[in-house]
This record gives structure tokens, C-alpha cells and sequence, in this order.
């Protein structure tokens, strides 16, 4: 009998995991096949959402900015508080806007500053920028 219910509960923590895998696999692919699509028009030209904000046509929920680096609120957070040659003289500014961003988010403690770059790597915006994640414990690996 109790052989029974300690096999019952491993397929069902066997379960439970398969099922969080698979859900793992559809919002991966689901992200890869927004990346490609946003890979496939990249060198079109026109703004990006990113040029935008930046010119202040789209509104957004400023953190930071200096005459550099604008830093914003995401509106898709995927944590609790988320290079092109041309842009490699601003990275350094980017990445210190990051850690100002964390202190001002109260996340100072731990974060994560991510860049997402081209299809394979998610990349959703063809606009050098940086996610800073924390409020939660982070996992490694990440991906």
C-alpha cells in the first residue's frame, strides 16, 4: 500500500515536471518564432518601438536617462523588477544606467542585466538595450 502511493506521487512530481517542460518548449518557440519574425525585418530601416520611446512618441515609465542612455519600465516583465559596433561606445553607459536602474528598483542586492542578440539569441528588438532582472532569486543556468 505504501509502495503504491510513494508511485503515485513520483509520477505525479513526474507529471507536474513533464508538464512544466512542456510548457517550457511552447514559450520557447513561441519567443523563437517572434525573434525570427522580428530577425526577418531588422534591416528595413524604419524606427523600432525602441526609437520611439526614445523620441518620446510612445509613452513609457522612465527610470533613468541621461544625454545616453534612457532607461524604462518594461510593459512584458519577465522578472518582478527585465551590440551592434555601432553602439560599442555606449555599452559602458548602459551598463552603469543598469546598476543606478537596480539601486532605484530596489534590486541592488541581486539582478541580472541581460542583452538578447539576434534570432537565436531572442532578440525581439533590433535596438541595442539591456534588461535588468531581479526582485526574485535568479536560476542558473538562465536558458
Amino acid at each position: 500500500m505504501a509502495t503504491r502511493a510513494a508511485a503515485a506521487a513520483t509520477l505525479t512530481a513526474a507529471t507536474s515536471s513533464l508538464l512544466r517542460f512542456v510548457r517550457h518548449i511552447a514559450s520557447s518557440s513561441n519567443e523563437e518564432a517572434a525573434a525570427r519574425a522580428a530577425a526577418a525585418t531588422a534591416d528595413a530601416g524604419g524606427p523600432t518601438i525602441f526609437d520611439k520611446i526614445i523620441a518620446k512618441e510612445i509613452p513609457s515609465s522612465i527610470v533613468y536617462e541621461d544625454e545616453n542612455v534612457l532607461a524604462f519600465r518594461d510593459i512584458n516583465p519577465q522578472a518582478p523588477v527585465h551590440a551592434e559596433p555601432r553602439h560599442t561606445e555606449i555599452l559602458g553607459r548602459l551598463l552603469y544606467a543598469a546598476k543606478v536602474v537596480a539601486e532605484k528598483e530596489g534590486v541592488a542586492s541581486g539582478y541580472r542585466v541581460v542583452i538578447n542578440n539576434g534570432a537565436e539569441g531572442c532578440q525581439s528588438v533590433y535596438h541595442l538595450h539591456l534588461h535588468v532582472l531581479g526582485g526574485r532569486q535568479m536560476k542558473w543556468p538562465p536558458g
